[in-house]
């Protein structure tokens, strides 16, 4: 123990003996130490509460797994590492581990610094809720202010003759202790059946089954494999109204697992509807698309989740002029996602290569050999991850993905023979039903016969490209990609003849002739 912990220690020590002769609670002990010792250590609620108890962390990793033996699970896999980044705040426990370390100190989240009740939904000093105490094993029976069950702030008190029920047990209870002889009557009877009819409706109300969240979670796969095949305000609306069911499933108490599941699908089609809206060029609505999946995926505790949602996230400002800050989130996915082999491992190093191209121009030679470096590290990433994964474009990433990302790196760093290369090599790899990719891939290209001079044949690409787009198949971000052909084009040979009439082309479809904001591109 260092010298600053053991003071830290030894503060908590004389807080606790005080509140202890005192008779104050152990809340109100870890709230006491908290209060004196967070200025000066930087100690956290959750930690408060251990030394409150004047235990060791071992100890509270006993009391936990005791807790799983009790509800008949599987030996958790906390230990002392984890709770330790847990009261240094180096990490947040997911719903599961939170439950359970409310159970052990007897508290709700916001006494141990989380926001939100836990998803038990009840309260945890319960008579019952917890068997033992941390301390001596008699419970904790100190008055706070949510002592039973939470209720919703308003919500009326139920009007189903609950209350009633019990009072009929209770008098026929009396008089039993009482040493009375009364015979089992239908309103007994009847109070009985009442009881169990409410659990079986609360219980119906209170989950949803195995089966619903299957059907979902193939739903959110299949939104998905649409992704690249399918106009993104059509793929918009299915999205959200899963997206709506899944709200209204969440808004009820569930069992951990399924919890859980819930939060996982939550994550993925906030992450995708800020996919779509980045493809509708609503970069506002994206960013809040992913700020929730964010938070969703914070719940589930998968460090491969999160690093996918903010490797997604990154792409907003990558593609709306703020390559920095897309570095910055690129690189907070990779350490999201550590040594964990995912998506995001390939797809954070994709995003660093075309950030530091758009921050520093094409030609310079030491740009150049860091963005290869890291394409370099995400093929490397690429070989490490699940079939399975190689094979989803959307939650997954894919190899013709990474053919894709890779040329239009290497285009704005202006590798043109190389970026072609890679390019036409990638175009092989979509199928005749994807468009959005497939499109993004021969702008890219006619960038390159720009690069190279050939400035015809840049705007032949363009122009077939554009012509072959349906209706519902030009979202925002993908004209503008259109758009930047038509300037580079007139910066390189101002006046070409034809580029009057590729110009005309995009009018006619509807597109604005503005100036495009800065990179937009790609998907």
């Amino acid at each position: 123990m260092s010298g600053r912990q053991h003071r830290e220690t030894e503060l908590a020590r004389q807080v606790r003996a005080r509140g202890l002769a005192a008779g104050k609670s152990s809340a109100q002990i870890a709230e006491e130490i908290y209060e004196k010792c967070s200025s000066q250590f930087g100690t956290t609620r959750i930690k408060g509460h251990r030394l409150a108890h004047g235990v060791a962390l071992a100890d509270v990793i006993e009391q936990i797994r005791a807790l799983f033996e009790r509800d008949g699970k599987a030996a958790p896999g906390i230990g002392e590492t984890l709770l330790s980044a847990y009261e240094s705040g180096l990490k947040r426990p997911g719903p599961e581990y939170l439950h359970y370390l409310c159970s052990a100190y007897r508290v709700e989240p916001p006494s141990l610094g989380y926001d939100g009740p836990c998803i038990c939904g009840h309260g945890h000093k319960m008579p019952g809720v917890v068997r033992g105490d941390l301390q001596d094993g008699r419970p904790d029976t100190s008055p706070g202010p949510r002592e039973l069950l939470i209720q919703p702030i308003g919500a009326d008190p139920p009007a189903d003759g609950g209350e009633e029920d019990e009072n009929v047990l209770r008098r026929t209870l009396l008089q039993l202790l009482a040493g009375s002889g009364i015979a089992l009557d239908g309103q007994v009877l009847g109070s009985v059946e009442s009881m169990r009819r409410r659990m079986d409706d609360t219980l119906v109300s209170a989950t949803v089954s195995p089966a619903m969240l299957d059907q979902w979670e193939e739903s959110t796969i299949g939104f998905g494999r649409q992704y690249m095949n399918t106009p993104p305000l059509r793929l918009l609306c299915d999205v959200m109204l899963e997206f709506a069911a899944v709200r209204k499933a969440m808004e009820r108490h569930q069992p951990v697992d399924l919890q859980e599941r819930l939060c996982r699908m939550a994550a993925k089609l906030a992450g995708l509807s800020g996919m779509i809206m980045i493809n509708l060029g609503d970069h506002r609505l994206a960013r809040s698309f992913f700020r929730t999946g964010r938070t969703a995926a914070d719940e589930t505790g998968d460090r491969a989740l999160r690093a996918w949602v903010t490797a997604r996230e990154a792409l907003v400002p990558l593609y709306y002029g703020d390559p920095r800050e897309a570095l910055n989130l690129a690189k907070k996915s990779r350490d999201l996602a550590g040594q964990t082999p995912c998506a995001a491992q390939v797809m954070a190093p994709v995003v660093e290569a075309r950030a530091l191209a758009m921050m520093s121009g094409s030609g310079k030679k030491d740009v150049v050999d860091q963005a290869k470096r890291a394409l370099s590290r995400a093929r490397a990433a690429f070989s490490q991850m699940s079939a399975t994964e190689q094979d989803d474009s959307t939650f997954g990433y894919t190899e013709r993905q990474l053919y894709f990302h890779q040329g239009d790196a290497l285009v704005k760093l202006g590798q043109a023979m190389e970026a072609d290369l890679i390019l036409e090599q990638a175009l092989t790899k979509y199928g005749p039903t994807d468009w959005l990719d497939p499109t993004f891939i021969k702008f890219d290209r006619a960038q390159c016969k720009i690069l190279e001079g050939d400035v015809d044949e840049a705007l032949e690409i363009a122009h077939r490209t554009v012509l072959g787009l349906d209706e519902s198949c030009r979202p925002d971000i993908l004209m503008q990609r259109a758009h930047e052909v038509g300037k580079q084009v007139e910066v390189k040979v101002p006046g070409h003849p034809k580029l009057k009439t590729y110009m005309e082309s995009l009018r006619s479809r509807g597109t604005s002739t503005e100036d495009p904001v800065t990179d937009r591109s790609g998907t």
